[in-house]
C-alpha cells in the first residue's frame, strides 16, 4: 500500500500551505498532475477521491510560514501525515524529503502515480476554496483571480492597499522593493 503526499501553496505570497497524504482504497479514473486539469474537473475528482480514499490534510498559515520557514513547515506536515496514515510506503512529489525519514521522493510524481495525483487534487481543491473564502474578507486583493500568487494584478493590489493578514511577509519581491534611484 502506498500513501502519496502533494502539497499545494508554496509559491503564492498569500494563503496557507496545504499538504495532503492520500491512500486510496478504490481506483479512481482520469487522475493527473492537478494543474494539468481543469476547475470543475479537479472539483469532480476531489468528491471521488473523498469517498475512495484515506487522507489527511495540513494547513500551514502565512505566519507559521513567515515565523518557521517553508522547508520547516514542509518537514512538520510531511510528519504529521506520517503519523496520522499508516502505511508501508511513503511517496512525496519532489526532489527532497526535508530531512524527514521513510519516505521516498519523485519528481512530478503528481503526473505519474495515481496516490500522488490524488493528494495533488486533494491540496488544490483545498487551497483554492480557502483563498476563495479569504477573498471575500478582502475583496480588494481580488484573490480569487490569482489565488495569491504573486501575479502583476496581485502585486498592483499590495502596492495599493499593503498587506492584509494573509500575506506572506518573509516572502520578498523585487517588484515590492524601493527603488533607490
Amino acid at each position: 500500500m502506498l500513501c502519496g503526499i502533494d502539497e499545494a501553496g508554496r509559491g503564492p505570497i498569500a494563503g496557507d500551505l496545504v499538504m495532503v497524504g492520500c491512500i486510496l482504497h478504490s481506483k479512481v479514473e482520469n487522475l493527473n498532475d492537478s494543474k494539468k486539469l481543469s476547475e470543475k474537473k479537479r472539483e469532480t475528482l476531489f468528491e471521488l477521491i473523498i469517498l475512495n480514499s484515506a487522507y489527511h490534510i495540513v494547513k500551514f498559515s502565512p505566519k507559521q510560514i513567515d515565523d518557521d520557514g517553508i522547508s520547516k513547515c514542509l518537514a512538520s506536515g510531511l510528519r504529521e501525515i506520517m503519523k496520522n496514515l499508516e502505511c508501508e510506503n511513503y511517496l512525496f512529489d519532489g526532489n527532497t524529503t526535508f530531512g524527514v525519514k521513510g519516505l521516498e521522493t519523485m519528481v512530478k510524481a503528481d503526473g505519474k502515480v495515481a496516490e500522488v495525483s490524488a493528494a495533488s487534487i486533494l491540496a488544490k481543491v483545498t487551497h483554492d476554496r480557502d483563498i476563495k473564502e479569504e477573498a471575500k474578507k478582502y475583496p480588494e486583493y481580488e484573490f480569487e483571480k490569482h489565488k495569491g500568487y504573486g501575479t502583476k494584478l496581485h502585486i498592483e493590489m499590495i502596492k495599493k492597499y499593503g498587506y492584509c493578514a494573509i500575506h506572506r511577509r518573509s516572502y520578498k519581491l523585487k517588484a515590492l522593493e524601493p527603488t533607490l534611484f
